[in-house]
C-alpha cells in the first residue's frame, strides 16, 4: 500500500470551466479543499470573460460542452492568458488530436480524484512543457475525496 501524498496549501487561482454543473461544483470543492481558489463558468463564453478579467493561473475546461467546445474554448483563453497552463478534462476517450495538441494535459473524467493535482504540480513545476501530458493509473495514489461521480454530494 501506497503512503498518502501530502500536498503543500494552494494559493493559486483555478479557472474551471465545464457545462455540467455537478462537475463543476465538485472540481472547485476538491480543488478549494486543497488551498486553492477556484472561478468557475458554466460554458466557454463565460471562461473566456473570466480569463480576460481575472488573474488566473491554470485552467481546466471540459471538451464537451455546446456552443463553444473545449478546444475552441482553450484556443481562446491561449490566446488571452498563453502562460497559463490548460488542462482539458473529458468523459469520453474519443477527444481530437488537434484539440489534444492546444493543450498542456488531458485527463479521463473519471480519473480525476487521482490525476488532477500530480497534473497541475507536474504544470507548475516544468512550466507549460509544449506538448500535451496524458495521465495514466501509474501515478501516485492519493488519499483524497473522490469527483469520480457527477454528484457534488460525493465531493464533501
Amino acid at each position: 500500500m501506497r503512503s498518502p501524498v501530502y500536498l503543500k496549501p494552494q494559493s493559486k487561482v483555478v479557472l474551471c470551466i465545464d457545462d455540467d454543473q455537478d462537475m463543476l461544483e465538485c472540481e472547485k470543492a476538491f480543488l478549494e479543499s486543497f488551498g486553492y481558489t477556484v472561478l468557475t463558468a458554466a460554458n466557454g463564453d463565460q471562461g473566456v470573460e473570466l480569463a480576460s478579467t481575472q488573474a488566473v493561473d491554470i485552467v481546466i475546461v471540459d471538451y464537451f460542452m455546446p456552443e463553444m467546445n473545449g478546444h475552441e474554448t482553450a484556443a481562446e483563453v491561449r490566446r488571452i492568458r498563453p502562460q497559463a497552463p490548460i488542462i482539458m478534462l473529458s468523459g469520453a476517450v474519443n477527444v481530437p488530436e488537434q484539440a489534444l495538441e492546444s493543450i498542456d494535459a488531458f485527463i479521463a473524467k473519471d480519473r480525476l480524484a487521482t490525476q488532477l493535482l500530480p497534473a497541475i504540480a507536474q504544470l507548475q513545476e516544468s512550466g507549460r512543457p509544449g506538448g500535451s501530458l496524458a495521465f495514466s493509473d501509474h501515478g501516485a495514489d492519493l488519499d483524497v475525496k473522490t469527483c469520480n461521480s457527477a454528484s457534488s454530494a460525493d465531493c464533501r
